[in-house]
């Protein structure tokens, strides 16, 4: 049998172990991303880990940090005049997400405790309709693995969520899909891009990537890092669809 020259042996085996790597990757993310809970197959979380030294430390770093952000924005206001806009202002929601309009990509490869890409507010109704800041949120790209998910926030404090198999409706202005619907959206039965192609829907695998909520004006520990699923303000079921992927 005819041998290989060495270069052509030393190019198939970086070619397989760079293969291999993209490969393992790209299962990690997707391990990652996997439904919570069989009860729940539109939300992946990330798994709390054992306590490390120098972890409350860390997250306590970036409480103060949040904490300071989120006063600036009190005023729902100040938080528009300073170029975040509200999402699905239409649709019925626990809680509103107010997404800076720079946000890209780019800005979710970066991590700054001191400007959370996206604030959450609570809708004030009555005659002196407006909106109650309860927390902020940091984001990451989809396929962030959870050594750089720990990286930002330690994952022995913050559980990180990701929002799965959305079904949008063809026809989206005419219902409150976005939460509540039965069919489509965040609480939809619907989960598979096959059967959202059958009704009509379009179908995305995730929304936005990671995310992880942070409520620093709660008093009670348990409450400051909300988990996107049972969290006390509701935010099991909220996602951003105009938000870019």
């Amino acid at each position: 049998m005819k041998k290989l020259p060495l270069r052509s042996v030393v190019f198939t085996t970086f070619l397989m172990v760079v293969c291999a790597a993209i490969l393992h990757n790209d299962l990690r993310a997707q391990s990652m991303a996997g439904p919570a809970s069989d009860m729940d197959p539109h939300m992946g979380m990330t798994k709390l880990r054992p306590p490390q030294p120098g972890d409350q430390a860390r997250a306590d770093i970036i409480l103060a940090a949040a904490k300071k952000a989120a006063q600036r924005y009190r005023d729902f206001r100040k938080a528009e005049a300073d170029g975040y806009t509200i999402f699905m202002p239409d649709q019925n929601q626990d809680v509103y997400h107010f997404i800076r309009e720079s946000l890209n990509l780019g800005d979710r490869a970066r991590f700054d405790p001191d400007q959370p890409p996206a604030l959450l507010y609570t809708k004030i109704e009555g005659p002196n309709p407006g909106y109650k800041l309860v927390g902020v949120m940091y984001m990451a790209r989809y396929g962030t693995t959870d050594e750089e998910l720990n990286a930002r926030i330690p994952l022995s404090v913050a559980q990180w969520h990701v929002h799965l198999n959305m079904c949008v409706p063809p026809q989206p202005e005419q219902r409150n899909w976005l939460m509540g619907d039965s069919i489509f959206g965040l609480s939809g039965s619907i989960t598979t891009a096959e059967a959202c192609t059958a009704a009509g829907g379009n179908f995305k695998p995730h929304l936005s990537g990671w995310m992880v909520h942070v409520y620093p004006f709660e008093t009670d520990p348990a409450k400051v890092w909300g988990t996107g699923m049972d969290d006390h303000q509701g935010m099991e079921h909220n996602s951003m669809p105009g938000m870019k992927m």
